[in-house]
This record gives C-alpha cells, structure tokens and sequence, in this order.
C-alpha cells in the first residue's frame, strides 16, 4: 500500500498541471450539471414494513383521489378576549377567509369549522383543516402566499389567526453566517498549527474542491435518485470536515519530510506513501460505518449514508492526488518562514534542521506524564466520560413536529392554539385504516367499523373517536382517534400499542385487517424500528472496522481498545444531547427554544458518522506509534514519537472537525441542528479525552502485548505497510532523528 500510493504522490507531483486541470475540469462538469439538473424533491419519511406504513400505502390504494401524506394547513382561529368565535361578526369573517380558499390552485378542500364542529367547548377557538392534492415540497409559492393571504385578511377582522400542518414548510439550504464562522475557525486553526498561509490556503482549497464536486454531484442526482436536501448538507458537513483534516495530515507529513532534508518530489511520494496510507484507512472507516445505515431499513437514512459516503471518498480521492500535486506549485513554500530560514542551503539540496535542544513540545510532555500516571488518567478520563453520559438513561427518541418549532413560527403558535382549545392530543391524531376486503358485503363492513369505533372508545387514554369515512367500494373505512397526551409523550406511543392490542381481537373476530397510522404512530414505529436496528448494526460495523484495524495496525488488542473507547465517547455525546435537547441546558446559547425528545433517527446516525471519525484520530495518531515501534524503539517511546509528530496535527484536526460541524448549529432544520451538536460534542470527547488520554495510558499499560497478533493471523492477514516500512528498503531514505534510528536486527525482533 505504502508503495503503490507513494508511486502516486510523485506521479501527481510530477503532473501537477495534468491532475491540477483534470479536477478543475471534474469541479466544472458537476456545477454544470447541478446548475442544469432540475430542482430535488424533499421525500416524506418512510419506514417500509411497518404497521403505519403500510396503512398509508392501502390509504393510497383505496383512495387514490386523495394523497395519503399530501400537504395539509390548519387555519386556527381565536377570538378577542371575552369574545367567541361563533359571534355572528367573527364566523362571518372566518367563512370569508374560507371562501378565498375553496377552488383555489392545489387546493383539495377546506373544511367549515361550524359544519364539522371544530370549535372549542368554551367557543374562543376554531380551526379549518385545508388539504391539497400536492406534498408539501411542491405546494407553488402562489398557493402558500394565497394561505397567508387569507390569514392575513381574518387578522384585519379582528381574529388571532395561526397556520399550521405541512404546507409552510420549506427546504434547509446551506450557507449560513454560522457555517461561515466555522470555516472561518477552522482556517485560523490550520494557520496557527501550520506556521503558514500557503500551507493552510492549500488545506482548504483542496477541501473546498472536493466538496463543491461532491455536492454538485448530490445535486444533478437528487431527482433521478430521490436525495433531499438533508442528504446535500451531510455530504457538505462530513466533506468539509474530513477534506481539510486529510489535507491537513499529507501537508504535515509533507512538511516534516522537507524539514529533514527530503527534495520536494521525494518529501511528497513520502507523504501520501505514509500519511495517505492512513489516510486511505481512516476514510475506509467512515464509508464502512455511512454505507453500514443501509441495514436499518429507512431509505432516507440510506441516502444520507451513501451521500456522505461518496463525500468522503471524494475528500481521500483529492487528499491523494490534489495535495501532492499542489505541493509541486509550491514547494519549500509550504514551511514556515522560520523552517525555510533554519535550512541550510547546499548544492542543491536542502539539509535537515538542526535538532532543538529547548524544550520538548507539549504533545511530548503530555505523553510522557501519561507514560508515569497512566492508572489515575485513565481512571479519571473513563469516570468524566462516564458521568457526561448519565443523562443518556433519561433518553427519549421521536420526530420533531410544530411543538420544536421556535415560539416565533406561526406553526407553533398553531400548535399551542390547538393545545389550549382542543386538547394537547389534538395535535397528533391518529388514523385507524379498517380494511374489511374480504368481507362479504357491506353490511358486514359497516358492522366491522362500527366494531372497531366501539373497541378504539374503549381504550384508555382516547380522548374522541370521529366518524369513520369510506372509500367507494365500501371495502375501507378511515377512522379518525385523538389521544389525551401529547405527540411524543410516552403515554401516547403506550396507547399506540394498546390501541393495537385491543383491536387484534376485532381482527380474529371478523378477519378484517386493522392498521393505526398518522404521523404520530409512524414516529412511534420509526423510532422502534431504530432501537431495533441499533444492536444488527453496530455489530456489522464494529466487526468490519475492528477487522479493517486489525489488518492496519496488526494488533488484536488495539482495534477492541478503540472500539471500547469510541463507545465510551458516543456515550458521552448523547448525554450532551440528552441534556441540551431534552432538560433544555445551555439551549438558549445555541438557539434551542423548545426542548423534546431527540430525533429518533440521530442515535444510529451518529454512531455510523462518529465511529468513522473516531477510526480517523486512531489511525493518524497510532500509524506513528507503530512506525516507531517496527522500526525498534520501546512501546513508551512509541507513545512519545506517536505524540511528537502527530499530537498537535490531531489536536488541529479535531479542532477543526468541531469548529466545521458546531457551524451547522444555527441551522432551523432540527435534524441537522442535532446532529452538529451530537457531532461536535463526540469528537471533541473521541479526540481530546479518548485518543490523547485514554489510548496512551491503555498503551502504557500494555506495553509490547498493545502490538501482538498470534502467527496464525499474522500469516493470514495481509500487509498492507501502512508505516511505510518498505519504503526504506526501495527507496532513498530520509533522515531520521536520533530516537528512530535502529538496526536491522530491532527491526526483526520487533516484527516477530
């Protein structure tokens, strides 16, 4: 491996300009083409095989006149204080506002809320539910602007009026002020690690290339294979992260080589030829865990993996190719001013930098204090880690609905409207699908609804039960249960599951399939189905990385230890979640107004993107350790040299893949809100407590079993020379300090 990509660097030094224009015409043909594709489809969330699913696809079936998850708009009405709604002034003007609806563009119907009865006990409230024949992403600007407008003209009569339901939601897009302020951190970190404008320009540039391809790309498919705009955000979030941290590793690898007297074509094959290498095996990692969501079942979480994943690819892609081959426009630029200085110059070749004989780097203090105190750091970092995720015992999963919405949105304000008038059931009713096909007649259909309405008023915690509404073969009735709790209370998901319990005997009763759907009970399904996944899928990612580190690092006990250790940190983090997005701390600071359960789908999300992540700071952090070690130097010195050359790149890193994702915070799209504080918070834990305290004193307690493998495996596995040791054997070697310089025969004893 470390051959064939060293091959590459100096290839790609060599044809700079080639590779240089070949990129460039890559990054002009995927902006061509998202510029030409047509606009992307947000998709409803799906969860195939499950109850509430397959209530709405019969709904579809058997009333296709309607669209089963199509747009939806509730007008709620109040009245002034002590007044009603019903006065005859204020009815006049809501049927008015009504009137201007009916017949409308996509406009489906609009019920009257004195026919329905939708008025509220005390007659302060009522409301109107508009449907349309369109979903929610293609309602047209004129009929959303034509939905305010007649909000607008019962507000001028006098009435609080509220909108809320689908049809005012919009698509997320990138390019916010905070997702500026992170790269604006993330470049002023790889300026103060680097020393260097050019050398941090080329980080970003390169990242940015990669990422304006991919989402470009992401782009021009979103229609032909349904992406949303969640799916683009990912890939520009996982892209830009990793992209500059790959970049950063090869240009930091590049630098040293140069430093120690390397001619730049030489330093950057060596570059890509050791860096790349983990480079190559960190994005392995991350496209493992994104391609792994596919087995939970929920097409949208697929996409999103897959998206990101091809992110990823792209940013190891450009990390091997684009890198070195702007190394070669560049050259000695990429030192500092002050290394470029401390170089002596010679017959045409510059000579490694005098050693310093001040005062070790902090990353070498830092290892060796672990190296003296490993039991009482490892105590102290397990138990911290620990404790930030106790509040993860109080986790509660589901879907964010009006009631996550900032209390400045009209659909919140609907939303509590609702509560206060109706119940804060009201706002997630449930459908209950009847299908009596294989009835005899409809007598019999009629006798089976009317069952099946007595059994639902029955159940506790059912506030009403609506009269049912069948299709024209009479063979499906729709059914319409308010709960008493709330949409994501645990009451209301324990109702769920009785409500299906109680019907099931109707069901062997009369043979007629019964089905409780809505979004509410879709939720609930999503998010069972999540817990259900969750263990099937970290045993098929866990079991590929571990292996994939196995062959990397050719040690058993390394990949279990960062497994243990990346658990420990995902822990962690979804106790910050659970804190911040549940008990509301620190929510104002980032602009939570409303806490509620965390997303359902953000526990396996997360831990497929967090241990691809956590995999990145293992590989780049121990591939110097055991570089060190094969080449003889004792497994304490080994943590040392692993500290001295990578902890401070790894620190930036981190640094930088926490300013990238907290960036994405002040987006209003509770999905991605989510997940950059999950995501910030598990590499900042995975990468300043897990990989710089725990993995050391593990390391230190070890000692030279941390790097045994049994001879079976060893012969077994292949090897892939991630440290690059045969690039000392075929071709010209760097100079090398005083502490890694070894024989052949410490070679060879280590090796055994």
């Amino acid at each position: 491996m470390a051959t064939f990509l060293y091959r590459i660097g100096r290839w790609a030094f060599r044809r700079r300009r080639r590779v240089l224009g070949l990129w460039l015409g890559v990054l002009v043909l995927a902006g061509l083409a998202a510029a030409l594709a047509p606009a992307a489809e947000e998709e409803d969330l799906s969860m195939p095989g499950t109850e509430s699913q397959k209530a709405f696809d019969l709904l579809d079936e058997r009333f296709p006149e309607s669209n089963s998850q199509g747009a939806e708009a509730r007008l709620v009405f109040r009245a002034p204080d002590g007044q009603r709604v019903t006065a005859r002034e204020h009815k006049a003007a809501v049927e008015d506002t009504l009137g201007s609806l009916d017949g409308g563009d996509q406009v489906a119907s609009a019920t009257d809320p004195f026919e329905t009865g939708a008025v509220s006990k005390d007659g302060t409230i009522a409301y109107s539910t508009i449907t349309y024949t369109a979903d929610a992403v293609d309602l047209t600007e004129p009929t959303k602007s034509a939905l305010e407008n007649a909000a607008s003209q019962a507000r001028d009569a006098g009435l609080t009026v509220e909108i809320g339901g689908s049809a005012l939601e919009s698509e997320e897009s990138p390019g916010g002020t905070t997702e500026i302020i992170g790269v604006a951190v993330a470049a002023l970190v790889l300026i103060l690690a680097l020393g260097s404008l050019v050398a941090a320009g080329l980080s970003l540039l390169t990242a940015f290339v990669g990422v304006a391809i991919a989402f470009g790309l992401v782009s021009a498919l979103a229609v032909p294979l349904g992406l949303t705009s969640t799916v683009a955000i990912l890939a520009l979030m996982l892209g830009l992260a990793v992209g500059i941290d790959y970049a950063l590793f090869i240009t930091s690898r590049f630098r040293d080589e140069l430093a120690q007297g390397s001619e730049p074509e030489e330093a950057a094959g060596r570059a890509v030829g050791t860096a790349g290498s983990a480079v190559v095996f960190a994005g392995a990692t991350i496209i493992i865990a994104l391609v792994g969501l596919g087995v939970v079942g929920i097409p949208e979480l697929t996409k999103m993996g897959l998206g990101g994943a091809g992110a990823v690819a792209l940013a190891v892609l450009v990390a091997l190719t684009l890198v070195p081959a702007l190394f070669g426009f560049f050259g000695r630029r990429i030192l500092s001013r002050a290394v470029r200085k401390a170089t002596r110059p010679g017959s045409g070749r510059p000579h490694p930098v005098p050693t310093a004989a001040g005062r070790p780097g902090l990353g070498t203090r830092w290892a060796r204090f672990v190296l003296r105190r490993p039991v009482p750091v490892l105590m102290i970092a397990g138990l911290g880690l620990g404790a930030v995720a106790l509040p993860v015992l109080s986790l509660e999963l589901g879907l964010p609905g009006d009631e996550s919405k900032s209390v400045e949105t009209t659909q919140r304000r609907a939303y509590d409207l609702l509560s206060e008038g109706f119940g804060p059931g009201f706002n997630g009713p449930l459908t209950v699908v009847v299908d009596t096909s294989s009835s005899s007649g409809s007598a019999d259909a009629l006798a089976t609804t009317d069952q099946v309405a007595k059994t639902l008023r029955g159940v506790e915690g059912v506030a009403s039960v609506g009269d049912p509404v069948l299709n024209e073969t009479k063979d499906t009735a729709v059914l319409t249960a308010v709960p008493q709790t709330a949409p994501n209370s645990g009451e209301t998901k324990d109702l769920v599951n009785a409500i299906r319990g109680a019907v099931s005997g109707v069901e062997a009763d009369t043979g007629a399939g019964v089905h409780v759907t809505g979004k509410t009970a879709l939720n609930i399904d999503i998010s069972e189905a999540m817990s259900d996944a969750l263990i099937p899928y970290l045993t098929v990612v866990i079991g590929l990385a571990v292996l994939l580190l196995m062959v990397v690092f050719r040690s058993i006990l390394v990949p279990v230890k960062a497994a243990l250790g990346f658990l420990l940190s995902v822990g962690a983090a979804f106790g910050v979640l659970v804190a911040v997005f549940q008990w509301g701390w620190a929510a104002d600071v980032i602009g939570i107004e409303q806490t509620g359960p965390v997303m359902s789908l953000m526990p396996i999300l997360i831990i497929g993107i967090v241990f691809g992540l956590a995999m990145d700071y293992e590989v780049f952090l121990l591939t110097r350790m055991r570089e060190a070690y094969v080449h003889g130097v004792s497994p304490g010195e080994a943590i040392v040299n692993g500290f001295r050359h990578s902890g401070r790149v790894v620190a930036a890193a981190a640094i930088i893949m926490v300013s990238v994702f907290a960036g994405f915070i002040g987006m209003s799209n509770p999905t991605i809100q989510t997940m950059g504080v999950g995501l910030a918070a598990a590499v900042a834990f995975d990468a300043f407590v897990v990989r710089m305290a725990i993995v050391p004193a593990v390391l230190a307690l070890l000692g030279h079993r941390a790097w045994w493998l049994p001879r079976i495996l060893n012969r077994v596995l292949p090897n892939v020379d991630i440290e690059g040791e045969k690039l000392s054997r075929h071709v010209p070697a760097s100079a090398t300090e005083p502490d890694t310089a070894v024989t052949p025969l410490a070679v060879g004893r280590h090796q055994r």
